[in-house]
């Protein structure tokens, strides 16, 4: 006989699970996995989790499975759940229950020296071109460009300081004398208007609507309208650019051009950068 779900229940098992994530610092992403997770579980179980034994967990396991999800989608479901059963309910004998999948490891496809030059020449703007060239020449990722701001920015060092990248870790990048160039250039055209009353070392680089920084799916469409008209065919992305920058030093030996990697930053940012491409 099942226990029906009681909305205060609910509601007070929700609001735990809300601020135990909240006091351990989870970041959007984290939250809104384990809220779906929670939400599909109680939905499958037809009750209330605080009821849930260890069968019903390993029967949810493999209701996943039926369902044909793939294992990234399964195993944040379980993570999801794992967090709510160890930390929100204290209910480790339910965690003994959850498994993971290991995913399979691939390698990255990447773009070699003439197809970066290609998408450079495709961008439409000069602000695109300006992302796409700091993603490959510093391999930094798509959310990391556009939340930089002037006082990341270290002209006398020759490199940009990355706050809280992945993994909430501060970083630095090189950045070559030819990038800083650049960087300059634009910055002289940037859109002005949402910089009023901001202190110069916050403004933003590449201010959006409002002054905010531009959403990265905002910067996946400049990468995908930019490779299309490149006819750059294969499945890319904008970690392509992240994973195949000027800052790897030497071609390996044997390995594909979308594998190969570029045998100087310098070099290239002559060609391109300061070339045909700005």
């Amino acid at each position: 006989m099942t226990t029906p779900i009681s909305s205060n229940d609910d509601t007070a098992l929700l609001q735990r699970l809300a601020q135990d994530l909240a006091a351990r610092r989870r970041g959007p992403k984290s939250l809104k996995q384990t809220m779906r997770a929670y939400k599909r579980f109680t939905a499958w179980l037809g009750r209330s989790p605080e009821t849930a034994t260890a069968e019903d967990v390993r029967n949810f396991q493999h209701y996943l499975a039926d369902q044909k999800l793939s294992i990234s989608t399964r195993n944040a479901a379980m993570s999801g759940l794992r967090f709510l059963f160890r930390v929100t309910m204290r209910r480790h004998d339910l965690v003994a229950e959850i498994f993971h999948l290991k995913e399979p490891q691939k390698v990255r496809l990447t773009l070699d020296q003439a197809e970066v030059r290609r998408l450079l020449l495709m961008a439409a703007k000069a602000r695109d071109r300006m992302l796409l060239s700091l993603g490959y020449g510093t391999g930094m990722r798509a959310s990391e460009v556009l939340r930089l701001r002037v006082k990341h920015i270290d002209s006398e060092h020759g490199i940009i300081r990355v706050e809280q990248g992945k993994g909430k870790k501060d970083r630095h990048v090189m950045l070559s004398r030819h990038m800083l160039a650049q960087l300059r250039e634009w910055w002289k055209v940037r859109p002005k208007q949402w910089g009023e009353g901001v202190p110069a070392e916050d403004r933003l680089l590449f201010p959006g609507r409002y002054g905010k920084p531009i959403i990265v799916h905002s910067f996946n469409t400049i990468f995908n309208i930019a490779a299309k008209a490149a006819a750059i065919g294969a499945s890319l992305t904008t970690d392509s650019i992240a994973c195949s920058p000027a800052h790897l030093r030497e071609s390996t030996p044997g390995a594909t051009s979308r594998s190969r990697q570029s045998v100087g930053l310098s070099r290239l940012w002559n060609s391109f950068l300061l070339g045909s491409c700005c």
